[in-house]
């Protein structure tokens, strides 16, 4: 695995540092542990039809985390017919630089209940991991900060190194107020440096930088080819039902091997790092057999090249089937795009691809979606060099530049909205968090060393570069 060199070599933390914030971290941990359990067992899905509440309740309790961390200034606020959102700020002092921690306490709904080893909101502590929607994605980010903050709060405040954290209550949702709240809001969370705690390591025992995230595009296909339903066995010959068309259709998206076969999308250079097919293999539950889908590396199919995924297909399900011609049927694609592809253009793309291949025997309805900017880090900035140093050191490891296929597209909107701002892309997940699906974890010994790693960055950000204007 080879990493990134950095044009601005930083110095290691002093290791007697490092060995005291180690020591004292340790008595921490089962009290954030607890807070984050504490967390978890609020419902806090900020998706349209949800209970709000929770959310409410969540902002909260994140509030009350910030206050007993020592921020002076915590406030929940959010904008027009957006979620509620944190922010606590510890000013810097005049000439001293400001790091703005960005997390967000929204979670994934659950899915099946029923395919839990515990109740998704019940915490439950097995080995190593702690398991409950949200305990990876993204409150163990949240409690990151606060642990991080109680570690070296003091010692930021005495520095004169100031500190805001920003938590979202409406990421998993897609951040529909995210610009306009930064905007609202830009003199409290301007900053030299923004660390987003949303991303992943490259394993247990390895830290990671985020050099790459794909962009996301998605939309709604609709196949219609009867005005109604009529009796399959009366009428059944002359018209195709409407999902065998929407088959066909979606069949066209990708070749014979499983790339993506839209005309006109941008692949992104290789990554330098490499992940063997066994990992991608367990990591990702393959069953035994199976053939991987696309060609190159696995990491370049995961990360530098278009993906595209049917997330969802509206049909009558096979409980509720009748021998019926089914008139139409919808699915939403979804695809994910490298760094440097245009969000519009790629959308442009697969629309182009939908009409090229519309069958004769059916209407088709595109309804375009979502757009998120794909990004890309300088891995050659002062703050990833300290980045590197402040992982390597709470590790005991060299971290790794790795790309992520998951997209964060509100990053591009800090980036335009603080363009003097340096960002990085750290994480508390590692390959078995399983993310978004059943049986969500998180890794204890992961969530120390990242509390540890975010400690040592807070304290060398006074050695960055102030942003200007």
């Amino acid at each position: 695995m080879s990493t990134t060199s950095s044009a601005h070599p930083v110095p290691a933390p002093d290791p007697a540092l490092v060995q005291e914030l180690r020591a004292r971290l340790e008595p921490m941990l089962e009290r954030s542990v607890a807070d984050l359990e504490d967390l978890v067992r609020i419902p806090s899905i900020a998706f349209p039809g949800y209970d709000r509440e929770p959310v409410q309740r969540s902002a909260s309790a994140v509030a009350a985390l910030l206050e007993d961390a020592g921020l002076p200034d915590v406030r929940i606020t959010a904008v027009e017919d957006g979620a509620p959102a944190v922010i606590g700020r510890l000013p810097a002092a005049p000439g001293r630089p400001t790091v703005m921690l960005y997390a967000h306490h929204d979670v994934q709904p659950t899915g099946d209940v029923d395919s839990w080893s515990n109740e998704p909101f019940a915490p439950e502590r097995r080995g190593d991991r702690l398991y409950g929607r949200g305990a990876a994605d993204d409150k163990a980010g949240v409690m990151a900060h606060v642990t991080a903050l109680r570690l070296v709060g003091e010692q930021l405040a005495a520095e004169g190194i100031g500190v805001t954290v920003f938590v979202e209550g409406e990421e998993e949702a897609g951040s529909p107020t995210f610009r306009p709240f930064i905007e609202a809001h830009r003199d409290a969370l301007a900053a030299d440096l923004i660390i987003v705690a949303d991303s992943a390591n490259w394993a247990v025992g390895t830290p990671a930088i985020t050099a790459s995230l794909r962009g996301l595009v998605d939309a709604v296909v609709e196949v219609r080819v009867l005005e109604h339903a009529v009796h399959s066995g009366i009428f059944g010959g002359p018209v195709l039902d409407a999902p065998t068309q929407l088959a066909r259709l979606l069949a066209t998206l990708h070749d014979d091997e499983g790339e993506v076969a839209i005309e006109g999308l941008v692949h992104a250079p290789d990554p330098a790092v490499e992940m063997p097919e066994e990992d991608y293999r367990r990591d990702a539950g393959v069953p035994e057999g199976l053939e991987l889908s696309g060609r190159g590396s696995i990491a370049a199919r995961m990360w530098t090249k278009p993906a595209l995924s049917v997330i969802g297909i509206d049909a009558p399900s096979v409980r509720e089937a009748s021998n019926t011609l089914v008139p139409v049927a919808r699915a939403k694609v979804s695809l994910r795009i490298p760094s440097g592809q245009d969000p519009q253009a790629a959308q442009d793309a697969l629309l182009a691809h939908l009409e090229r291949h519309t069958p004769r025997t059916a209407r088709v309805t595109v309804h375009p979606g979502e757009q998120g900017r794909p990004y890309g880090a300088d891995l050659a900035s002062p703050a990833t060099a300290l980045a590197r140093q402040a992982l390597g050191a709470a590790w005991g490891t060299e971290a790794v530049d790795t790309g992520l296929g998951g997209s964060i597209p509100f990053i591009a909107d800090l980036l335009e909205v603080f363009p003097q701002a340096s960002v990085l892309v750290t994480g508390v997940e590692d390959p078995q968090s399983r993310a978004h699906g059943i049986d969500e974890s998180l890794h204890l010994g992961e969530f120390a060393r990242v509390c540890l790693a975010e400690a040592l960055l807070l304290l060398g950000a006074g050695s960055l570069p102030q942003a200007e204007g």
